[in-house]
């Protein structure tokens, strides 16, 4: 019986679920935004929520804690540098769960993992990179 046993084995043994969840959660905190399972989704999510606290309170030891479960320098510094101060109004709940589709090979059900403020970092991005290529065409314009 499995009482009150938090957790998905994914069926591996401890050190690579453990390497899964760690390149999961890396991978989203350098894209801050990852499709994957719905299963392996629910548990990083369990995870990173843990982690951007951490991020949030910003001290050494969150620092070193955080960089103790995910060994990944760039991740963690843009954790505590871009995502935390964009998070740190909130209680928690930093992340949401997307049900997208079923993977074609094995029809796996598949959901996008995003912070939740997501679409708001990503409008102004491309909203640059629009007026910065409608500059340069008028420039290119001008030139001839």
């Amino acid at each position: 019986m499995r009482h009150r046993v938090a957790g998905r084995l994914f069926g591996r043994p401890a050190n690579q679920r453990k390497a899964l969840l760690r390149g999961l959660v890396a991978s989203l905190f350098e894209h801050e935004r990852i499709e994957t399972t719905i299963a392996r989704a629910k548990e990083v999510r369990r995870i990173a929520e843990r982690i951007i606290t951490l991020g949030i309170k910003g001290d050494l030891h969150a620092k070193r804690l955080a960089l103790s479960y995910v060994p990944n320098r760039a991740a963690v510094s843009k954790l505590f540098n871009e995502i935390a101060p964009r998070l740190s109004g909130r209680n928690g709940g930093y992340l949401r769960i997307v049900q997208t589709r079923n993977r074609v090979k094995d029809s796996s059900p598949l959901a996008v993992l995003e912070f939740v403020d997501y679409e708001d970092v990503r409008k102004p991005k491309e909203t640059k990179s629009k007026k910065e290529e409608s500059k340069n065409s008028k420039d290119q314009e001008e030139k001839k």
